[in-house]
């Protein structure tokens, strides 16, 4: 399963976004999971990796101005 990561600053705040493939046309993106850290985010769905994470990047956007 091929896997692509992105590093975003968003509101003064670095994530990590990992978006994997789920199949042919389906890539999931989520926020990386750092060792003693948990996240209950949903993942995002795209049809590409940058899609996928695109999403998420908005989302995390919008959260962080109180608008999700």
């Amino acid at each position: 399963m091929e896997t692509v990561r992105f590093e975003e600053t968003i509101n003064g705040r670095n994530y990590v976004i990992e978006v994997s493939a789920v199949d042919r046309d389906r890539w999931r993106a989520q926020i990386l999971r750092r060792p003693g850290a948990s996240t209950a985010l949903m993942p995002f769905y795209g049809a590409t990796a940058l899609e996928a994470a695109a999403m998420l990047s908005r989302w995390l956007t919008r959260a962080a101005s109180g608008n999700a």
